[in-house]
């Protein structure tokens, strides 16, 4: 069976299926485009409102083809160049989504899987999950932004750690850390991912949005710049149908009902 991304909708959830069984669920270019694609599509749409990233059968995503891989070695440089630049602007795609993106993952989140659940918003890990930044194993270095978001998640020490030696880290430790949300039951990651995301779907999209975007912005911004930020959103927001709907709502202490 080829490798693809599988997508279905879920009420105002887009589940997006990482589904290459004879490979552990490798990605590849083909994932890439699917998922670049998807998204664009759920961006436009009303209907959407938030996304879950999951892998096929009892695991998330094994990283690379190793395979595919080798035979890269035999072709000019610029070939995978080419395929590493296919997944980061996947990742891109994510990280700049401006409705939430969850991961749910059981088994193995590897290498790059690791990184395609690292860039998404939340992250639901069943117990029994396993996850690794294998590349260093391999003789090779991070890509997906692997060694971004964990730079910038954890202090320096331990970031080297989980990158230069390979090891494997537990779901109960990165929640720990503050890198995952919910542990869930095993076999319950997309399950819970989904009732988290029904809960999302239920807030304003445009502040989520806000949100989203200002979290992103932050690390790149002085507090002065970033405060102009936070107004000009705010400002934006209030005007919004949705915050005449959420403050009546309160006040008549009765649930909004946000568009």
């Amino acid at each position: 069976m080829p490798a693809e991304l599988l997508s279905h909708s879920q009420g105002h959830t887009l589940v997006l299926t990482i589904s290459n069984p004879e490979q552990r669920n490798a990605l590849g270019p083909a994932i890439y485009a699917a998922g670049i694609e998807a998204m664009g599509v759920a961006e436009s749409s009303t209907e959407v409102r938030s996304v879950v990233i999951t892998g096929a059968g009892k695991l998330f995503c094994a990283g690379g083809n190793l395979q595919r891989l080798l035979s890269n070695r035999e072709q000019p440089p610029a070939v995978q160049a080419q395929s590493i630049e296919g997944l980061h602007n996947w990742i891109e795609c994510i990280r700049t989504f401006p409705k939430p993106v969850i991961a749910a993952v059981e088994g193995a989140a590897a290498g790059a899987g690791f990184s395609v659940a690292l860039a998404c918003d939340l992250m639901v890990a069943a117990s029994d999950a396993v996850f690794v930044m294998a590349y260093s194993n391999l003789g090779l270095s991070p890509d997906g932004g692997g060694s971004w978001h964990i730079g910038r998640a954890l202090p320096r020490q331990l970031a080297t750690e989980l990158l230069m030696l390979g090891e494997r880290i537990t779901p109960q430790r990165l929640h720990a850390l503050g890198m995952v949300n919910r542990v869930s039951a095993p076999g319950a990651a997309l399950t819970e991912a989904l009732a988290l995301a029904e809960r999302l779907n239920t807030r304003a999209p445009n502040a989520s949005s806000s949100v989203k975007e200002l979290l992103n912005d932050a690390p790149h911004t002085t507090l002065s710049t970033h405060l102009t930020h936070e107004r000009d959103h705010f400002v934006a927001n209030l005007h919004h149908a949705n915050a005449g709907i959420g403050i009546n709502a309160f006040l008549a202490k009765k649930p909004a009902q946000f568009q």
